[in-house]
């Protein structure tokens, strides 16, 4: 079944391509890329919307951990995050006029000052991700092996964009530009569990 999908993508790119752009073909050219991305989104979500298997889902990529550290790029899709992967590492991500274009984690690795960085550019993701839409628990159970999470956002797009993304991540375990908090663990020879605050609890 995705075979067949990736085939009719590709028909679809390949039509476009051979279409000049112009005010006679707008039109056009507007169709075949909202045909693409229902088809990438059926790619992802399966037929009818439904998502992948939670097993697999959360999972995460397959992508073996290489350099000193490792940067995750998130965002909506079609921010910019391939295009900032191909100018940062060389590696080319596929990048295009319409949504999920990028469909897999693609890895690249950059220098700075000696250091081997690796960055990855993962599948935009969707408001409801963390529950489980398109691919976002893949995405996010791979940012979670990251050492550092670089969100992507479109300039011209509401600053809420913003707070969506750091909803899902947080929804996932994953705390933005926070302290962990300051929990000490001690092992005792007997006796049962122990609990202690310093500070007063708010929840």
């Amino acid at each position: 079944m995705s075979e067949e999908i990736q085939a009719k993508i590709g028909a679809l790119e390949a039509e476009m391509l051979r279409t000049q752009k112009n005010k006679a073909t707008n039109y056009h050219l507007g169709t075949l890329k909202a045909k693409i991305a229902k088809l990438k989104t059926e790619l992802i979500n399966g037929p009818g919307g439904k998502s992948a298997g939670t097993k697999n889902a959360e999972r995460g990529f397959d992508v073996t951990k290489s350099g000193d550290t490792r940067i995750g790029l998130v965002g909506f899709p079609s921010v910019g995050k391939s295009t900032l992967l191909t100018t940062l590492t060389g590696t080319r991500s596929e990048a295009a006029a319409y949504e999920f274009t990028t469909l897999t984690c693609i890895p690249g690795t950059m220098k700075y000052k000696g250091a081997r960085i690796q960055v990855l550019d993962l599948p935009g993701i969707i408001e409801g991700a963390a529950d489980g839409k398109g691919r976002g628990r893949q995405v996010i159970s791979t940012a979670r092996t990251c050492n550092m999470i670089l969100v992507i956002l479109d300039a011209s797009k509401p600053v809420t964009h913003k707070k969506i993304i750091e909803q899902e991540l947080f929804s996932f375990g994953i705390r933005i530009n926070q302290k962990p908090p300051d929990v000490k663990l001690q092992k005792k020879e007997k006796g049962g569990i122990g609990y202690q605050e310093i500070a007063t609890q708010t929840e």
